[in-house]
């Protein structure tokens, strides 16, 4: 059986990247870093419309709703051990 696996490309060494801002309540998080706007304002979309089509279970648990934005930011403002956020977390019970 054979299978395709694609492998996102590494980030290009810039200064400036753009990146997908997570926010419930108060607390703010970067999702995920993109080279161009574009990339991430489509990730920015799709992480939104998975909170839409999830809408009723995140009201059900009593959650806040996750918003995004995005937003430059540079390379050296991201934390040292920073991780992406798991796109669809908010259904394993990973809020941050």
């Amino acid at each position: 059986m054979s299978q395709v696996v694609s492998f996102t490309p590494r980030l290009p060494q810039l200064d400036v990247l753009w990146a997908v801002v997570a926010r419930q309540g108060r607390q703010a998080r970067i999702a995920d870093i993109h080279a161009s706007r574009s990339a991430a304002e489509a990730d920015r979309d799709w992480r939104a419309g998975q909170v839409r089509a999830y809408l009723q279970f995140l009201i059900g648990e009593r959650r806040p709703i996750p918003k995004y934005s995005v937003q430059q930011v540079r390379r050296s403002d991201l934390p040292r051990l920073w991780k992406p956020l798991p796109a669809l977390g908010f259904l394993r019970g990973e809020f941050f």
